[in-house]
């Protein structure tokens, strides 16, 4: 009984164990107390009125539920800015009479990453995703915003999974 016991408590000793810091989203020990989101312009050729605001809403939503940090309006540690740069609706695939069968919604953000405390995680990239629609729909209501949501939500963790989850 004693063996067992001494292996069960080895065993528990090496499960427990960890290498570092993790929780669920991935990202590590983040050191930083506050983040802010400066509002992203839309620059793109084709304007989509609205998009804006409601990007910058969604990362400030994404980091806030997958941090501890605190979102302050100005003096944040870490500093998200940048611009839509590309709002287009291209036609993807055709029917046997040459007619689009399905359209598709892309948008391009760049994005300006500053971490104040530590310099070398600084970055300027651009992050971009799409949305595949039927040809025969517009892209208003319902089809608009299933498309921007998709879109933002990809965009949005790739920009949390490149600034602070490394990954």
């Amino acid at each position: 009984m004693r063996k067992l016991f001494f292996l069960f408590a080895i065993i528990c000793l090496f499960t427990l164990n960890s290498c570092g810091v993790y929780n669920f989203t991935g990202s590590g020990e983040i050191d930083a107390k506050t983040f802010q989101v400066n509002f992203f312009q839309n620059n793109a050729e084709l304007i989509e009125p609205g998009i804006d605001r409601t990007f910058t809403l969604q990362l400030q939503d994404l980091i806030q539920n997958q941090t501890n940090l605190n979102l302050v309006k100005n003096g944040g540690d870490l500093v998200y800015e940048g611009e839509i740069t590309d709002y287009r609706i291209s036609p993807m695939t055709a029917t046997a009479d040459q007619r689009a069968a399905q359209n598709r919604l892309k948008i391009r953000i760049n994005v300006r990453f500053t971490n104040k405390n530590k310099e070398t995680d600084n970055f300027e990239k651009s992050f971009e995703f799409f949305y595949d629609y039927p040809a025969d729909q517009q892209l208003t209501g319902s089809t608009l915003s299933a498309g921007l949501k998709e879109i933002f939500d990809r965009i949005s963790q790739d920009i949390f999974n490149e600034s602070l989850a490394k990954w």
